[in-house]
């Protein structure tokens, strides 16, 4: 086969694979699993093939016109580079991984044929963004993940959590998706062609007449598909779907679109320096803002969800400093242990009954009640926090390293603020990262108090994918900057020496800061007194979580929910713990400027067409039929009352006449 014919099964297969798996769902349940889980590891083995074809070196093209629409045509386009090629192996890997882990984590689960075919569905989306070489095509894959996100994020739609996580995370990027679109028109009637090769020849021949303008309409659809400040705040509630979701969206799809389409148009975004400063302020904030709040959070898998939008800042940080391969580096390294993050805090879950690292302190020996889940997971957090030889510390210095570049003047492609914004942001952001990751390996594994409940070894198909997705976590890193700098446009991505330094020096700062504050607040805080703890119900690890959405008390146990004072975020954050824990109120401000007077708007309106204009069509009623009500009283049926009246009327007209006539 061509490259070209295995580029368009790849995402052809998981798409087959959801058609089959929602219409055999109830006439054919055996066949749902297999369904799920062969379309995409088939998928897996041909984007390794096409990688491996591609080579990193020049583009695979192909297109045909879709139809004829004009003067801007749309085309069914493909266009892989070394970044696409790479980009679709961690989708497959990723996805591979979760449909998997889900055959086990939602075993008992009613609703899992149409949970795996909208993941199968979700993965064609994304496999279809990846590929694509036309943007109307890119949008198709882009709008599907969407609706899929709506109702993967709303699986246990019983809870009212979960339909307001939906809603929430459909309506926040559809407000984003607005002025993307906009700004795609605008581009390709610039462009005069949706094809991206030839948008990209179009502004590098300066073609483009409105760069600055075009490029922040479509930064308003990345902000809100790839959760950057402002519009992150849907991300953390989207922990309300099942934690195999929350690893998809997370590692590999739906956020990692918005850093990715950046990336493939790179070269319009550096044709205005304002463009690029405003990213890099996007990327410096959402950085340090959500580092923050990681640090403060209760809910493991929130502490992980204000995680990933700190470390898509990192990749939208290089990308402010024109540096695509350092972008996708990190994409690629970040899609590895973050998946590995949140399929192994979903057997923590399940071994725990509980989502509250508050309730996993006051439990010993939890680590010896998931062994696989605590060694991938100190594996993963080490790499989160950048500590070498790990794969984030080479992807993230290498970040940090472009930065430096920028600052000092070693390269020319993006203004020296943005450069500073970035190296500043990212370095405050990595002592952070190092303190909030500590964090929550010390309240998960180091816990005191009542034995954790033991229930066995959790199914192989949960614990098998998390040594799986270890090896990249621990390997991913020296092999891609030795190996592979061929794929990322032939940039070096050794980290320098200054960058390694400091940010590996404040990692490490911060994450011994947060044990010295944790071993003070054991030692000497008052311990809260501790209860049963009591068994999850029967059941998957799905209906586990379901429960602890639902509410606490089911799931959890007997454990006193009070904050633990053992929690060093409290310490370190001081006076700023309330409102990092909240988010910064971002989600109140949101409700006050927009939620409430669209609610207000909402109750005018109805209130006009309750009381004014249904008032008028009440009325347009009514007098017909007071009047038919007078008329059919009037038809008495008697002969001498209709004759009488009918002379009546004639006297009348007759009087009448003669009036007139006199007037005249």
């Amino acid at each position: 086969m061509t490259t070209t014919t295995l580029a368009v099964l790849v995402p052809l297969l998981p798409f087959l694979g959801a058609i089959a798996g929602l219409l055999l769902g109830r006439t054919a349940p055996g066949f749902v699993r297999p369904l799920a889980v062969l379309p995409t590891l088939v998928s897996l083995v041909l984007a390794a093939l096409v990688a491996a074809r591609q080579g990193g070196d020049g583009a695979v093209d192909a297109a045909t016109e879709l139809t004829p629409t004009g003067s801007v045509p749309i085309e069914l386009a493909l266009h892989i580079d070394g970044f696409a090629a790479l980009t679709a192996v961690l989708v497959t890997v990723v996805a591979g991984c979760v449909q998997i882990y889900s055959t086990g984590y939602l075993r008992d689960d009613p609703r899992y044929p149409s949970y795996a075919a909208l993941v199968s569905l979700f993965t064609s989306a994304m496999l279809l963004v990846v590929y694509s070489g036309d943007l109307m095509v890119l949008l198709v894959g882009w709008e599907i993940m969407g609706i899929c996100s709506y109702f993967l994020v709303g699986h246990y739609w019983e809870t009212p959590e979960a339909r307001a996580a939906s809603l929430k995370a459909f309506l926040v990027t559809k407000l984003g998706d607005v002025p993307f679109l906009i700004g795609l028109f605008a581009l390709a009637t610039d462009a005069g062609s949706f094809r991206i090769t030839r948008i990209l020849g179009a502004v590098a021949s300066g073609g483009i007449e409105h760069p600055t303008p075009i490029a922040l309409l479509l930064l308003a659809g990345v902000a809100g598909k790839s959760a950057q400040f402002p519009l992150h705040t849907w991300l953390p509630d989207a922990m309300a779907g099942p934690t195999p979701v929350s690893a998809l969206i997370h590692a590999a799809t739906m956020v990692a679109a918005g850093v990715y389409f950046i990336a493939r148009l790179l070269p319009l975004f550096e044709a205005s320096q304002a463009a690029m400063v405003v990213l890099a302020v996007m990327a410096a904030v959402t950085m340090a803002g959500s580092a923050l709040a990681a640090l403060a959070q209760d809910d493991i898998k929130r502490v992980l969800a204000y995680s990933t939008i700190g470390q898509l800042g990192y990749m939208t940080g290089a990308l402010a400093v024109a540096d695509r391969g350092a972008a996708v580096f990190h994409l690629l390294s970040h899609g590895a242990f973050k998946a590995l993050l949140f399929l192994a805090g979903g057997v923590i879950i399940h071994a725990a009954g509980t989502n509250s690292l508050a309730a996993m302190s006051r439990m010993s020996h939890l680590r010896d009640r998931v062994p696989d889940a605590y060694w991938t997971m100190t594996v993963a957090l080490l790499a989160l926090a950048a500590i070498p030889p790990f794969s984030g510390f080479f992807s993230k210095e290498a970040v940090l390293g472009v930065a430096e570049h920028v600052v000092t003047g070693h390269t020319e492609h993006a203004p020296a603020a943005a450069g500073w914004i970035v190296l500043l942001a990212g370095l405050l952001t990595a002592l952070l990262t190092a303190a909030y990751a500590t964090r929550l390996w010390l309240l998960a594994f180091r816990g005191h108090g009542t034995e954790a409940p033991d229930h066995g070894r959790q199914p192989l198909t949960m614990t098998a994918v998390l040594w799986v997705l270890a090896v990249p976590s621990l390997a991913l890193g020296g092999f891609a900057f030795r190996v592979l700098p061929d794929w990322f446009d032939g940039h070096d991505l050794t980290p320098t020496l200054t960058t390694s330094v400091l940010g590996t020096g404040v990692a490490l700062v911060g994450g011994i800061v947060t044990y010295a504050s944790w071993r003070h607040t054991t030692a000497y805080a008052a311990r809260i007194p501790l209860g049963a703890v009591a068994a999850h119900p029967e059941g998957g690890a799905g209906q586990v979580e379901a429960e602890a959405i639902a509410g606490h008390e089911p799931a959890y146990g007997d454990i006193a929910y009070a904050p633990d004072p053992s929690d060093p975020g409290r310490l370190l954050l001081g006076p700023l713990h309330r409102h990092a824990a909240a988010g910064f109120h971002l989600d109140a401000v949101y409700t006050a400027l927009f939620v409430r007077p669209v609610r207000a708007g909402a109750s005018l309106v109805r209130f006009l067409d309750r009381e004014v204009v249904e008032t008028y069509v009440r009325g347009a009623g009514t007098l017909p039929r007071w009047v038919g009500a007078a008329v059919r009283r009037a038809q008495t049926g008697n002969l001498q009352t209709y004759v009488s009246v009918l002379l009546a009327g004639t006297v009348v007209l007759a009087v009448a006449a003669v009036l007139v006539a006199t007037g005249a």
